[in-house]
This record gives C-alpha cells, structure tokens and sequence, in this order.
C-alpha cells in the first residue's frame, strides 16, 4: 500500500492518533456488555445530554461538514439553505408532541415495535426492512464522502481509504455497542466543533481585509441572504416554505420514525430526558448549519479575494473545504480539522451501524424464530449484525467510487431520506390520528404513498424537500381511503 501523503507528517500523526483513539476509547467504554438491552440501548441509563450531543453528531456528518461549506462557497451561494432548520426545530417540536409518547409505553428496542401494537407484525416487518435497506444506502454515501477526504490527505487509493474508515467504525461499533456509540459522539462532536470554528477563523485571517472585507463581498454577491419567500414547490432552491414544511416533515420522518435517532430516545432514563435532548438538538443545529454555510462564504471569499478563483472552479462543491484544510491550514490544526472531519463521519456511520443491527435482530430475526435465544446469543447476534452491515455499507460506498457522483452529497443523502422516510411517517400518522384504520388499509396506503411520490419525483420538478411531506400525506389520505371503502363494502355486504 503506498502512500503519498499531501500534509505534514505531524497532521497525518495527530489523524492517525486520533483514528485510534477512537477506537481504543470505544473499546473501552463498551466493556462488560452482556445483554442485547446493555448492547442496543446502554442499558436505558444514559443522560439527557450525552444523548442530546449524540443526536446532534449522528445527524451532522461528513456530508453536513463538507457539503454544507460547498453550498456557501458555491457561484451562486448564500445562506438560503439555513431555512430548512427552522423545519427542523418545528419537527422536532411535533414529535416530542405526539410521536414520542408512543415509544414509552412498555419496554420497545425499536421504533417499530409501535406499529405492530397499532397493526400488526407484517407493518412492523415492512418498516423495518425498509429502514435497514434506505438507511445502508445512505450512510455508504457518507462513508464514500469521507473516504474522498482521506484520500487527498495520505494519498491512498479511493478503495483502500473507504477500507480503513470502515474497518476502524466496524470494530468499536461492533465491540462497543450502543453506549460507545453514544459516548464517542459525545467527544466527536466537542471535536469537529472546535475544529470547524477553529478554520473559520483561519479562513478570514487569510482574507486581505480580514472580517470587514469579508462581510463587504458577502454583502456584493448577497451571499448573506437567509430568506427566500418563493412559494414554487419546484424553485430547484431552497425557499421558506420548503425548509418550514418540507423540514418540519423530512425532520418529523427521520428524527420521529427512524431507528437512528429513536433508538436514542430508548436509551433516556426517561421519557421527560428524551424529550429534553430532542427539543434542544433542534437549535444546536441550527446554530452547526449557520457556521458551516458561514465557512463556505468565507471560503468563496479567501479564494475570490486572494486571486485564487481557479481553484474554487476546479475543487468546487463537496471538496473544496477539504482541499483548503490540505492546502493552506497551518501544521498542527490542518491535523485537528482533519480529525473533526473524520469525526463527523464516524459518529454517524456507528450510529448506523448499531441501530441496523437492533432492528434486524429485534424486529426481524427474532421474532420469526421458533425458539427464545438467551441473552448471550442475542447480544452475539447483534454483533454478527453489526459486522454484516458494516461490510455492505463499505461495499456499496466502493460500487459508488466506481461510478461516481455529480450532485452534492448532501442532496442525494436528503433526497434518500425524504423518499423513504416520508411514507413510513404517514404510516405513523394513521397510528396516531386514524385508530379505526386496519393493518392491509395501512400497508395498502403506504404503497400509494410511495406510489405517488415516486410519480411526482420522477415525473416532475418537485424539490426534493417535498418528498417527506409529499409522502406522509399521500399515505395517510390514502390509507384512510382504502378503510373507508373497505368498510363500506362490508356494510353492503
């Protein structure tokens, strides 16, 4: 294996450092798991605010911290993207109202389990599979992301570097369970924090002028601009409407209904500190958005201003930020922003992995065996699980260094997550606000639904902020339609 680094030997030291710490400390803090409750959940004694970091470093990954920045620095950037975290905290608001009170009752492992009380074990199947399937998808476009960065720092082969990522998540993740999971979010998230304020203001120092010439191009190019009032479902921006709405939907899908983020939820000491880790996590990212759009109009300037516009062109988009940390970062802290990005990443692509393994051990496997596994073959098993996704997410993340993306990452992880989440939250929208609606009406409904959003995606323009609320709309007024009709024929009957 060669390697050609492109920094300092003491920023690929302190990369290198910090890979492994992560993967010492993850070892060490999921020490003594001996149960799939120890394993899955940290034993539903972990506090509010361990979970609060965890939610908001699962959702900020790779994509967010380089994607984000692309967005700022691109030709036509501005702030317009921040109006999409307004959904999130009004999302967020929603479910802490009506969907997290649903999880609390009994001892759930899974998001699904709430289904099948409501419907029947087919729906809790179905929602799960769906969620292992999208969900595996889009962390390998992470795991692909962060692998690009990887290779512009050591040099390595694309394969080799989407390898070694995956690898070192694969074994704390799989060793550690939930709770190194959670605890290692924790440090991952005061990390690539620090880091990305510390490049911000590397940034502007480079700028000749400083801060005041930067807000002066800003304020040229309206770059500064936050509010957008279009009221096109189509506008290929991002507008108010489609961050209030289509956020609030998007966020209320896979923060309510997804096994990633409610399996966090599970692992409060209570339903009053799930509730309280949620509904912060809303502003803290907004406040984590700001600051990485913030960097890509600071970065748009640097290069603008520093007669450096060839560069922007030629490394626009999702490398850019990575290519000015290799490039002109000074020793030392080029080596922590790197680890702050493979933080982001990694914080994510655990979560993914060991909230994967609950739902096909809880929700699939075991209840279709005909005999109960101990305790010690369950959490053997959800290690056998963890590994397995870890391989396919690795696989699929090299099939796309084969093929190749063109659009930011960023939107294709988004558009995957409003796709498939919206018609699953529609699903729960029927638990919660159509009782009387039976298990084939509901799957029938959620069929439609996916139905008429994949018409409306493929066929039209619609922005892919839609897709969530598109979904869960179509899937509750369908399923509501299909028990209506159903039991009218039975009264003629």
């Amino acid at each position: 294996m060669n390697i050609a680094l492109n920094i300092d030997t003491l920023d690929a030291a302190i990369v290198v450092a910090y890979l492994a710490a992560v993967l010492a400390f993850g070892l060490w803090v999921g020490r003594g798991q001996r149960s799939s409750k120890d394993y899955f959940l940290g034993a539903r004694a972990l506090p509010w605010w361990a979970l609060l970091l965890s939610i908001v470093a699962t959702e900020t990954s790779t994509v967010t911290f380089l994607s984000l920045p692309g967005i700022g620095a691109a030709a036509e950037g501005d702030l317009t993207f921040l109006q999409i975290t307004f959904g999130y905290i009004v999302g967020r608001l929603l479910i802490i109202r009506f969907l997290l009170p649903l999880y609390f009752r009994g001892e759930a492992f899974t998001a699904y389990e709430t289904l099948e009380r409501h419907f029947g074990a087919l729906s809790r199947r179905a929602a799960s599979t769906l969620f292992l399937a999208t969900r595996n998808v889009s962390d390998a476009l992470r795991l692909f992301l962060t692998a690009l960065v990887l290779q512009i720092v050591l040099g390595l082969d694309l394969a080799v570097s989407i390898a070694v990522l995956g690898a070192i998540t694969i074994v704390y993740t799989l060793v550690g369970g939930a709770k190194s999971v959670i605890w290692n979010d924790c440090i991952q998230f005061a990390v690539y924090m620090v880091g990305a304020a510390a490049a911000l203001v590397i940034i502007v120092q480079g700028i000749p002028g400083g801060w005041p010439e930067l807000v002066r191009f800003a304020q040229t190019t309206d770059r500064l601009r936050v509010f957008d009032f279009d009221p096109s479902l189509i506008a290929p921006t991002m507008t108010f409407w489609a961050g209030l709405a289509g956020g609030a939907f998007l966020t209320a899908a896979t923060h309510g209904t997804d096994q990633l983020m409610v399996q966090r939820y599970l692992s409060a000491r209570s339903h009053r500190d799930a509730a309280r880790a949620l509904g912060v996590s809303g502003f803290i990212v907004l406040l984590q958005f700001a600051l990485f759009l913030l960097i890509g109009v600071a970065l748009a300037g640097f290069f603008t201003l520093n007669d450096a516009r060839d560069t922007l062109a030629v490394s626009g988009g999702d490398r850019l930020f990575a290519t000015f940390i290799v490039d002109y970062l000074p020793t030392g802290l080029a080596g922590l922003v790197l680890a702050s990005v493979f933080a982001a990443a990694m914080s994510t692509l655990s979560s993914s992995l060991n909230s994967s393994a609950t739902a096909l051990v809880s929700d699939l496997y075991l209840p279709l065996r005909k005999t109960d596994l101990s305790p010690a073959r369950q959490l053997r098993a959800g290690r056998w699980a963890t590994a397995g996704f870890g391989l396919v997410q690795t696989g699929i993340a090299l099939a796309v260094g084969v093929i190749g993306t063109t659009e930011s990452t960023v939107a294709n992880v988004l558009k995957i997550a409003g796709f498939a989440s919206g018609p699953v939250l529609g699903v729960y929208l029927l638990a919660r606000f159509a009782p009387h609606v039976g298990q084939r009406a509901a799957l029938s409904g959620f069929v439609l639904g996916v139905a008429i959003l994949s018409a409306l995606a493929l066929g039209t323009e619609l922005y892919w902020p839609w897709y969530a609320a598109v979904g869960a709309l179509s899937t509750l007024v369908a399923g509501s339609i299909v028990q209506l009709v159903s039991h009218r024929k039975r009264s003629v009957s």
